[in-house]
C-alpha cells in the first residue's frame, strides 16, 4: 500500500496535492479581487469629481438651503463639499487659512475679509435678517437702557460688535456702558441659562430657544432693516479656476429655495435636525429671514436696485467710524453678478 501511495503522488499525470491546489486557488482568488477592486476604484474616480470647492458655514437657518440642496442631490458629483463650523469666527479663520474656498458670512464680515483679500467677491446675497438676530435678556431686564452696567455675551466678530453697538445706540448707550463677555455662538445658550451673562447678542436657532425659555427680546434686526445681510464670499482666483463648481453651487441654492417654497414641510424635515430643532420650529424661524430670489439677487448685485449697495456703504462707514475696519472699503468693488447671471439663464 505504501508503494502504491507513493506512485500516485509522484505520477506526472496525477492530480496535484490538496494543499498545493488550495494555495494556487487562493492566489488566483486574491489576484481576481485585486483586479476587481482596481476596476471599482477607477470606475468610482471616473464617476465622482474630486472636491474642488469647500463651503464653510456656521449653524444659521438662513444657510440651510445649501444643506437642502445637498439633501436633494443637487450637488451630487459637482465637486462641492459643505463644511460645518460651530461659529462664524471659525468660518472666518478657516477661510483665512485656506481650509475652505467659499465663506458663508454676513456682509460686515465680508468687508473684514476684503481688508486682507483685495480680490475677493460677493457672488450671492443669501438672505436678509429681519428679526432673527436679537439682543435677548434674562427676565427682569425689560429695555436696552436697563443693560447699563450689566454683562452682555457677544461673539467676537464684526457682526457681534456691530449688533451690540447698534442696539445700545438705540438707548443712547455705547459698548463702554456694559461689561462685554466674548462668547462664541455655540456657547450662548449655556452661558445665558447658567447665569454667566445678563444678556446675549445672538441669532437663531439660539434666539428662538432663549425666548422659549423665558428670555426677553430687547432689540432685533427688524429694527435695522437691510443692515444684516448674509452672503457667499469667494476669492477671484478660486472663481476663475473653479467656475463650473461655483455655478453648480449657486444654481443648487436657487433650486433649493424653490423647493423650500413649494414643499416647506419636507424641506424643514430634511434640515431641521442640523439646527437641533423640530421642523415646525425651523419654519417658524424663517419668519425672521428673507431669501431674495434670482431676479432680486441680480438687481441687487448689478446695482440696478441700489438698496443693497447703499446699505453696505452705510455699514462700511459705520464700521470704519467704530474702528471695526482699518481702512475705507467700497462695497461696490466686492460685488460680482456673473455667477447669478449665469444661474438665471
Amino acid at each position: 500500500m505504501a508503494d502504491s501511495s507513493q506512485e500516485v503522488i509522484t505520477s506526472k499525470n496525477s492530480p496535484m496535492p490538496g494543499g498545493l491546489r488550495a494555495l494556487r486557488l487562493l492566489i488566483r482568488f486574491t489576484l481576481a479581487m485585486i483586479i476587481m477592486a482596481g476596476a471599482v476604484f477607477h470606475a468610482g474616480c471616473a464617476k465622482d469629481k474630486p472636491v474642488t470647492l469647500r463651503i464653510g458655514t456656521n449653524v444659521w437657518p438662513g444657510y440651510e438651503p445649501l444643506y437642502l440642496a445637498r439633501s436633494l442631490g443637487f450637488y451630487e458629483n459637482a465637486g462641492i463639499k459643505l463644511v460645518e463650523y460651530p461659529s462664524t469666527s471659525s468660518v472666518i479663520r478657516a477661510y483665512k487659512n485656506n481650509v475652505i474656498e467659499v465663506a458663508a458670512v454676513t456682509m460686515d464680515e465680508a468687508l473684514l475679509l476684503a481688508e486682507d483679500d483685495r480680490a475677493g467677491h460677493v457672488i450671492l446675497i443669501a438672505d436678509f435678517s429681519n428679526g432673527a438676530d436679537a439682543v435677548i435678556a434674562k427676565p427682569g431686564i425689560d429695555s436696552i437702557s436697563a443693560l447699563k452696567g450689566k454683562r452682555v455675551g457677544v461673539e467676537t466678530t464684526a457682526l457681534g460688535a456691530y449688533m451690540l453697538s447698534r442696539s445700545l445706540e438705540s438707548a443712547g448707550l455705547s459698548p463702554k456702558d456694559v461689561s462685554v463677555d466674548p462668547i462664541e455662538i455655540n456657547k450662548h445658550e449655556n452661558a445665558f441659562k447658567d447665569g454667566l451673562v445678563d444678556a446675549v447678542v445672538t441669532f437663531d436657532p439660539v434666539r428662538e430657544k432663549l425666548v422659549a425659555a423665558g428670555g426677553k427680546s430687547l432689540f432685533d434686526s427688524s429694527q435695522m432693516p437691510g443692515e444684516i445681510v448674509d452672503v457667499l464670499y469667494i476669492s477671484r482666483d478660486v472663481l476663475d479656476k473653479n467656475g463650473e463648481a461655483v455655478n453648480a453651487l449657486v444654481r443648487g441654492w436657487f433650486r433649493a429655495l424653490d423647493y423650500l417654497q413649494k414643499n416647506p414641510a419636507d424641506a424643514a424635515r430634511r434640515v431641521a435636525s442640523r439646527e437641533k430643532m423640530e421642523p415646525d420650529e425651523y419654519l417658524n424661524t424663517l419668519k425672521g429671514i428673507r431669501f431674495p430670489g434670482i431676479k432680486e439677487n441680480l438687481a441687487l448685485l448689478s446695482g440696478s436696485d441700489p438698496a443693497f449697495l447703499r446699505g453696505a456703504k452705510t455699514l462700511a462707514k459705520v464700521m470704519k467710524e467704530k474702528n471695526l475696519l482699518r481702512a475705507d472699503i467700497d462695497p461696490a468693488r466686492l460685488v460680482n453678478q456673473s455667477v447669478v447671471s449665469r444661474a438665471s439663464q
